[in-house]
């Protein structure tokens, strides 16, 4: 017999609680980027590695995130959340820890796409948690404003305590989470519900009807296969894209990692033709606003971290301290925090379409704007239009974008979209790392060129979608004569 759809009744003292708990966690989701990419240069300089490895850092996280957020859904179902949250949560701290302890350039990145899966099941799930907890109304609203609020927030989170921790060396930058998840561990252990038989995790299938089985069976395993498949897809691109150009460019290399994630793709692909259940519903690969969406947000969040990564190598080159990175970077991190509460009226006012195609635009030109000559100054005030243009981007389109991908997605669909929305966002981070710091090697002005475009084909994606959301305002309603 299946266990209750519904969660046992929570007092409303234990229930803010919870909620606290989860939404702790997402900042400590959160702030795993931007920590890193302040720590970073340290961490090269203390390891003997150069640009073109300490992208790994970076975009092994994302595809740890990105490569396995389908089937982390599809872990949920089987196993139960509480389960899934709880694990996850224990294997983040031991990753931390781990990571902050290796002096293996490869051991690091291992931890790193290991950190990236664990996110990839406690960030959805959490969500999923409290929309069961919190009763529908003001209550659940004031909760996922919360959470959002504290995810926003992670990232200048991750850049002053960054600051803070790698002055006094950069393992405890990467260490740091590994208590905050260990409290949130023991706190989560008294406060989340009991596994139930529920669903409304992103990425969870097409009936999204969470059945535990205490494991994988059937589609389970066909969930299994088609995520690994697309993990190691991306990691394979990644280390392509890494060999094509500067200093370690090796073509013969960069061609085999190129066919060995195209026969993982394939795989991913056969796995989902075969499964009853695939992570990837086959109508939303032909859902233009979705897609549209998800190609656009690829190109915001891959340019923009692309562009954090050529900034932190260049504040390290001009002596520049870890705490005085992290304060110029602050201005491109802060409006997003500072705006999260109201992003989605923001959006909603101005239209989602126009809020994309605003912030698509903002974002080259605030490349554009950063200095490129070997000479140039790297002071706060002048590197201030640049990283404000990228701030102003990120907290125009980013709600905005999601909440086009979604929009029109039936109810039915909403987890799988969003699952797969997200994967596009991690696979864009993972992607354009590699590259960009490969031609860093070369010289900061062609890894801003393509840092710039990369954001200026998500402009064009941003700017193609104002058509269709012309003609769909214009167009009579239904019962019009």
């Amino acid at each position: 017999m299946y266990p209750s759809t519904t969660n046992p009744p929570v007092g409303e003292r234990t229930r803010w609680a919870l909620v606290a708990v989860l939404a702790a966690n997402m900042l400590v989701d959160a702030l795993e980027v931007s920590a890193t990419l302040v720590a970073m240069p340290a961490v090269g300089a203390d390891l003997g590695a150069g640009a073109a490895g300490l992208q790994w850092l970076v975009s092994g996280f994302a595809a740890g995130f990105g490569g396995l957020l389908l089937l982390g859904g599809r872990l949920v179902e089987c196993l139960g959340r509480r389960r899934v949250f709880l694990a996850a949560l224990l294997v983040f701290a031991a990753a931390s820890l781990a990571g902050a302890l290796t002096d293996s350039l490869a051991a690091l990145t291992a931890t790193r796409v290991l950190k990236g899966f664990c996110v990839a099941l406690t960030a959805p799930t959490g969500l999923a948690i409290i929309t069961s907890a919190v009763p529908e109304g003001a209550a659940r609203r004031r909760a996922v404003s919360l959470y959002s609020l504290f995810g926003a927030a992670g990232f200048c989170a991750g850049l002053l305590l960054s600051g803070l921790f790698t002055g006094a060396g950069w393992r405890w930058t990467l260490a740091f989470p590994a208590p905050v998840a260990l409290l949130l561990l023991a706190a989560g252990a008294r406060l989340v519900p009991r596994d139930v038989r529920d669903s409304g995790v992103p990425g969870a299938g097409v009936r999204g009807a969470g059945v535990r089985s205490g494991g994988l069976r059937g589609p389970g395993r066909h969930a299994a296969a088609c995520g690994a498949a697309l993990t190691g897809a991306v990691l394979l691109l990644v280390y392509g894209l890494a060999h094509l150009a500067g200093p370690g460019r090796e073509p013969a290399r960069a061609a085999a990692a190129f066919a060995g994630a195209a026969l993982l793709g394939a795989v991913f692909v056969t796995a989902e033709r075969r499964s009853p259940r695939p992570l990837v519903p086959p109508v939303l690969l032909r859902h233009g606003p979705l897609l549209r969406s998800a190609l656009g947000a690829a190109a915001l969040n891959g340019s923009y971290v692309g562009f954090l990564l050529v900034a932190s190598l260049h504040l390290r080159e001009t002596g520049r301290s870890p705490w005085q990175t992290a304060l110029v970077f602050l201005p491109a991190a802060a409006p997003l925090a500072l705006s999260a509460l109201h992003s989605a009226r923001i959006a909603v006012r101005l239209g989602p379409a126009r809020a994309v195609a605003a912030g698509a635009v903002l974002a080259p030109l605030g490349y554009a704007l950063y200095p490129r000559a070997p000479d140039a100054d790297p002071r706060w005030t002048a590197l201030l239009p640049a990283t404000a243009c990228v701030g102003a981007a990120f907290a125009l389109a980013f709600t905005a974008l999601h909440l086009q991908a979604t929009g029109a997605v039936p109810a039915r669909l909403q987890g799988a979209a969003g699952g797969l929305y997200q994967t596009f966002v991690q696979a864009g981070a993972a992607l354009t790392a590699a590259p960009v710091a490969a031609l860093y090697t070369v010289g900061r002005a062609p890894a801003l060129c393509l840092v710039t475009v990369i954001g200026a084909a998500g402009a064009c994606v941003a700017l193609g979608g104002l058509v269709p959301a012309a003609r769909a305002a214009a167009a009579p309603p239904p019962n019009h004569p």
